[in-house]
């Protein structure tokens, strides 16, 4: 009985020594200013702060906020509730092909000969963090994080890796595209110093488009029809050239918006998700379309071809191998809790219960 009453005293001790996980994230977090994208969008902005470290004066001490997300798996209500507030913002802000690019960068960092967590990189959240922000790959990345902020803020229970991989898959399903089979229960890292390094995103115009495409995606355990798959979502979006260097400052097609005007854009409908992109850049024949050389490459690589060519005549065989290798993707280097061999998922088609408690083996 002694031993019991003295570790109830030690837990009680060590309680109250420790600040409140509100005050501590309140200590690591930065105030964005609201944006009319998220005005447009109904949602909250001026109480929304975006994750960054922040040093205790005079003691160089590191504080970081949302640690306690990291500990277990995002809860399920709250997944099924934040798909709705997403897919209420693709609906007024058009912000589908930033979402998609945000979870995609923060999943692509993978590397698939290193075993360790977060070393190995992947779908960990660490893309919330300035230091990886600024990677020249993310260039304009920040505007997505203050769009899905709110969100964050609104559901507490939900991981940022999470969150990012959910608002990437329901932009391509609201855009169009087929119904993505996602796994959720990804553990957030806890600080920038967990961040992966520079450089290992694609990058547009290398040297040997295609032995680079294979350098960076095979890193991550993807193969060539999954690379030619993925490529595909590149029927979303517009290149700025302020931003990647790449495309024209306008055109005809993306002058007048929907959302900030200007960017050039691999297809006529880019917030559609279809299979023009591959007719697209296997024609050449429309000067106001952006084909990147890695664009380029798809059509030239004997064996990239055969998935584009496919991909271009047949739109039913590239959803199902786009929705196959997005939900791979989405995985890579993720940790999951409950551990991976039985974690929940959420259905993927909307006339299904919406969230689905359910061991994945």
């Amino acid at each position: 009985m002694a031993e019991r009453l003295a570790a109830a005293a030690t837990l009680r001790a060590a309680a109250s020594a420790a600040p409140s996980p509100r005050r501590a994230a309140r200590a690591g977090r930065a105030f964005f200013p609201s944006s009319p994208a998220l005005a447009r969008a109904g949602l909250r902005a001026s109480p929304s702060r975006l994750p960054q470290e922040a040093r205790a004066a005079g003691r160089g001490q590191v504080v970081r906020c949302m640690a306690t997300a990291t500990s277990a798996a995002s809860d399920a209500a709250q997944l099924k509730a934040a798909r709705e507030d997403i897919r209420e913002l693709l609906r007024t802000t058009h912000c589908h092909p930033i979402l998609v690019r945000l979870g995609w960068h923060d999943s692509g960092t993978y590397d698939k000969n290193i075993e360790e967590w977060p070393q190995r990189g992947g779908a960990n959240g660490s893309l919330r963090f300035d230091v990886e922000l600024k990677h020249r790959a993310n260039a304009g990345l920040v505007n997505a994080l203050k769009l899905i902020q709110p969100i964050k803020d609104k559901y507490s229970g939900i991981t940022y890796a999470d969150l990012f991989q959910l608002a990437s898959a329901t932009a391509i399903e609201e855009a169009g595209g087929p119904k993505i089979p996602m796994k959720y229960g990804r553990v957030d890292v806890t600080g920038p110093e967990q961040c992966p390094p520079e450089g290992k995103l694609p990058d547009a115009g290398p040297s040997s488009p295609a032995d680079h495409l294979r350098e960076v995606f095979y890193r991550m355990g993807l193969d060539d029809k999954e690379i030619v798959a993925l490529s595909g979502a590149h029927t979303l979006g517009r290149s700025r050239p302020e931003r990647s260097g790449w495309g024209k400052p306008e055109t005809k097609y993306t002058k007048n918006g929907p959302g900030a005007p200007g960017g050039q854009s691999w297809t006529v409908e880019w917030l559609k998700f279809d299979n023009s992109y591959f007719k697209e850049i296997k024609e050449k024949k429309d000067q106001d379309l952006l084909v990147l050389p890695t664009d380029a490459a798809l059509f030239e690589d004997p064996t990239f071809k055969v998935y584009a060519e496919k991909y271009a005549e047949d739109q039913d065989t590239f959803f199902k191998d786009y929705a196959e290798a997005h939900a791979k993707l989405s995985n890579l280097g993720a940790k999951f809790h409950p551990p991976q061999d039985s974690h929940w998922i959420i259905s993927a088609a909307p006339e299904l219960e919406p969230v689905k408690q359910e061991y994945y083996r």
